[in-house]
């Protein structure tokens, strides 16, 4: 607009000397870029939807094994119809949704759609009420790792509960960006400001006698010198430039506004597996001879030793009793990296035994298996028997839930002695089975039986259907527990929000003991800390009678979700600092992300899954993991963690406040210019002088010298209070406030008008025209008749020199604007903090410095200037005019920033902290 503006005034004003210029076409190649930039960004955000449609086809399976007519066919999945006889076997992606009719060892994996990170059993029958978490249906889209399954065709395409997810992220709109408001509410404040002031001083020129044509030029004059040109490239290299930072620290940003958004937000709604948690089972804890071991979970977890008698039955139950493989050519891989096939509860115990043990697979092979019976989710138990190259015997090996394992021994290992199964010993297991299942892990029992030579001796063949060996009697040795473990850097990053004032909840399919562990883990939810259900447990009182507000943490279960009101659930966001919801859908997700958003939050939702991506897009920020994410959440988001680590979301919000921080800097330097470049054109009109500062000199200060010290200072780094500050409110803490433009207008801008006048009455006194002279000159002074105007000496000047003498002047104005907008720079740098705690390490502004100063000798001194761009040289001491006002500027403000903080909340504080 000002740019606009600025060429239809410079356009005036040349066609008064009809002298054409390559100014006009310059202006037009600027505003054309503006308009292609903007029609970009426009198709950009159009795109967005069918971006995310495109990543739901990556993700369809394409053939599906369907039975008609008795015969097998493999057909296109699109083809299929409800009712259809399909086949899913290992390995397939799964290609409708289908009830389970016939099942042997079948699971899915069901993390994308429900952030459950362990494999699901799938069988006939029917468990739960609710389709998700129900036995005997298996899902479009969804990974079969495990066995074969037959199943009745019930849902397909868009009506599955894949497609019903694809149909919420795509017909999501998202609102603005904060950022994007804010500048808009800049826009309007700068805008109305300029408009009702040029307007109104264009009114009061034409009464006074004005021609309509110079109240036009006064009316344009004021607009420009209100409107900041260079604003709209200063916020795109802020936002550019802080993307690009945050890349080198995995943080890739897809929508520059996305950064700042970040910044302001008050509320992060976190998916767990795969966000908070590692995404694989790992070992948590072990309890043999009475006592419960911990175990390291990190990634990076080294070799340990277990010491105690029990360690080695437990152990080899472990290696034995265990189908998971390493796959081929991992040797210099670390153990908890390897990739491995199996079920992700046996890969967790093979890890953790190779860590502990070392080489389980040769001790498999050398003790090979001579019967199996796989797990199942009617025997809830997986049993092997080995023949033992130690002593040619064979070992009967078992694993699974605990409860069913104890039911079959008669016997317990504890410090080496076998000890019968009496209540004492059965008191034992039920504590550390409790325990270690309150920790939110899933428990497994072992056990063990070493069969009679002489009853089953060498090439004795067992039958693992009719069973022709013991089932029970078995020798009780232990208990490991397993967990998807939180990631090691999230529990500090969670603190971090904490102390930032940002709310970080949880929200996931996982179950909520499970989830409610995990949040413990990671200080979602903090120590001393309880729930309703725990105040119960204390009380020794029914759920039903503690009222939830006695509690500070809140775990809400989907099916509670389901059955709540709008109000009721604005009432727990509202009254409790730390939550967590479990076995949520996708639409819940949703609705959980539109009442922190009610509640006046800005909400940041970070996920993987498929099941997380109508909640990324919904968010005002949405966070994907870019290693384990899928395509279409990562085409919902706005932000990719390409570490999939939580921390790195600590790193963006840090940024986010910096860019605010700098673009609040920014605007302050650039705004303070205005006032110098105002009120000349009122002094101009009101006191009828010589034109101190014309419209293409303001144009060289907007678009020459200021724009590269206002970019300058998204180079600025944080201030020391920035991650102590709480999430600044959207309706209040704006980017542009009543303080900002009473700093700006009201003091600095004050102070630099006054240098540029003091300057512009030096020049014109230095060559005979008193201050007193110049009031009522401007008619004689533009007079081009008038070719014998007087001084104050009696010296007569011509037309031609009056104008020379008038752009030596702008050139000295403008010069002083420059020499005052350097204190401007400096004290811009910190809001808060003395420029001597800052330092001056950030070189680009610096370097804005410097070159601030020579753009302006350049076009001060080049000759030529003087025809297009109406500046003439200056006398080398008309530099040091303006100094004495630019040291005010600094050590004024310094004065001011030091009260701040030695009196904190003081009335310079209110006042002036913007």
């Amino acid at each position: 607009m000002g740019s606009i503006l600025c060429f239809i005034a410079y356009s005036v004003e040349r066609s008064r000397t009809v002298e054409a210029s390559l100014d006009n076409l310059i202006l037009g190649i600027v505003l054309a870029a503006v308009v292609i930039i903007t029609g970009i960004f426009s198709y950009y955000q159009e795109s967005k939807s069918s971006k995310i449609m495109d990543s739901f086809k990556k993700i369809l399976p394409q053939q599906a094994i369907v039975i008609r007519d008795g015969k097998k066919l493999s057909i296109n999945a699109e083809d299929l119809v409800v009712g259809d006889l399909i086949e899913v076997k290992f390995g397939d992606r799964v290609p409708a949704d289908f009830r389970l009719i016939e099942s042997k060892g079948f699971k899915v994996d069901n993390s994308s759609l429900t952030g459950e990170s362990e494999p699901q059993y799938r069988s006939t029958d029917f468990t739960n009420e609710n389709p998700l978490e129900t036995k005997n249906l298996a899902f479009f889209s969804t990974n079969a790792v495990e066995g074969t399954a037959k199943g009745i065709v019930i849902l397909t395409g868009d009506h599955t509960v894949m497609g019903r997810i694809a149909g919420l992220a795509s017909g999501l709109e998202t609102g603005k960006t904060p950022i994007a408001k804010e500048i808009e509410h800049f826009i309007h404040i700068i805008t109305s400001f300029a408009v009702v002031l040029g307007v109104s001083f264009c009114i009061i020129a034409v009464s006074l006698g004005y021609a309509w044509l110079d109240a036009v030029v006064f009316l344009i004059g004021i607009i420009v010198a209100n409107v900041p040109e260079g604003l709209l490239a200063t916020v795109t290299v802020c936002l550019t430039l802080t993307a690009k930072r945050m890349a080198s620290k995995n943080c890739l940003v897809k929508n520059l506004e996305a950064v700042e958004t970040l910044g302001s937000t008050s509320t992060i709604c976190s998916d767990k597996t795969g966000t908070l948690t590692q995404n694989r089972m790992t070992v948590s804890h072990v309890w043999y001879d009475n006592c419960i071991t911990d175990v390291d979970t990190s990634e990076n977890a080294s070799k340990g030793k277990f010491i105690g008698s029990g360690w080695s039955p437990l152990s080899i139950v472990g290696m034995l009793c265990n189908r998971a493989e390493f796959k081929h050519d991992q040797d210099t891989i670390s153990i908890q990296r390897r990739e491995c096939t199996g079920d992700a509860s046996e890969v967790a115990i093979l890890k953790f035994l190779e860590l502990t043990v070392g080489n389980v697979l040769e001790f498999r092979a050398q003790n090979p298996a001579v019967c199996e019976i796989p797990f199942n989710s009617t025997n809830k138990f997986q049993l092997s028997i080995h023949k033992m190259n130690e002593n040619n015997r064979h070992l009967l090996v078992m694993k699974g839930a605990p409860e069913r394992v104890l039911s079959k021994c008669s016997t317990i290992l504890i410090n080496g002695e076998e000890q019968p199964m009496d209540q004492e010993n059965i008191k034992l297991f039920n504590m550390a089975y409790n325990e270690l299942g309150g920790l939110g892990e899933r428990v497994l029992g072992f056990c063990d039986l070493l069969l009679d030579d002489n009853e089953y001796p060498e090439g004795y063949i067992f039958n693992d259907e009719e069973w022709n060996f013991p089932s029970s009697g078995f020798r009780f040795v232990g208990l490991m527990s397993m967990i998807d473990p939180p990631r090691a850097a999230v529990p500090l990053a969670v603190s971090k929000c904490r102390s930032a004032g940002i709310k970080v909840v949880m929200v996931t399919g996982d179950h909520p003991i499970t989830a409610k562990a995990i949040a413990k883990n990671v200080g979602i939810i903090s120590e001393g800390s309880e729930t309703v259900e725990d105040i119960a447990n204390r009380k020794g009182l029914p759920v039903d009678r503690v009222r939830r507000s006695e509690a500070r943490a809140c775990v809400l279960h989907g099916e509670e979700l389901k059955n709540m009101n709008s109000n009721i659930l604005d009432d727990i966001i509202g009254n409790h600092s730390e939550i967590v919801f479990a076995r949520t859908s996708p639409q819940q997700k949703l609705v959980i992300v539109e009442a922190f958003q009610r509640s006046g939050a800005v909400v940041a939702v970070t996920g993987d899954g498929v099941n997380d991506s109508p909640a990324l897009k919904k968010a005002d920020i949405g966070v994907a993991m870019g290693i384990a994410g899928s395509d279409v959440s990562k085409q919902a988001a706005d932000m990719i963690l390409l570490d999939d680590n939580f921390a790195s979301i600590v790193t963006g919000v840090e940024e986010g406040r910096l860019i605010f921080d700098n673009l609040k800097k920014s605007i302050a330097y650039t705004l303070t210019s205005n006032i110098p470049e105002i009120t000349p054109f009122l002094f101009f009109m009101l006191l009828q002088i010589p034109l101190p500062l014309g419209t293409v000199t303001i144009l060289c200060i907007d678009l020459g010298t200021d724009m590269l010290p206002a970019i300058s200072l998204a180079y600025e780094q944080a201030e020391s209070d920035i991650m102590k500050r709480k999430p600044r409110d959207p309706l209040i803490d704006k980017l542009v406030n009543e303080r900002l433009i009473g700093i700006t207008y009201g003091q600095i801008g004050m102070i630099q008008a006054a240098a540029g006048f003091f300057t512009y009455l030096y020049i014109m006194a230095d060559h005979g025209f008193l201050p007193s002279k110049l009031y009522n000159l401007r008619s004689s002074w533009d007079d081009r008749t008038n070719q014998a105007v007087t001084d104050s000496f009696g010296q007569e000047w011509s037309y031609g020199q009056r104008k020379v003498l008038e752009y030596t002047c702008h050139t000295g104005f403008f010069t002083a604007i420059v020499v005052v907008q350097w204190a401007d720079l400096l004290i811009c740098k910190t809001r808060k903090n003395s420029i001597f705690q800052q330092g001056m390490i950030n070189h680009q502004l610096t370097f804005a410095l410097f070159f601030e100063t020579l753009l302006a000798v350049f076009l001060s001194y080049t000759p030529g200037f003087h025809r297009g761009l109406r500046m003439y040289p200056l006398r080398y001491y008309y530099w040091v005019v303006p100094m004495p006002f630019s040291l005010l500027i600094f050590i004024y403000d310094e004065c001011r920033k030091w009260i701040i903080r030695r009196y904190p909340g003081c009335w310079m504080e209110r006042e002036t902290y913007y």
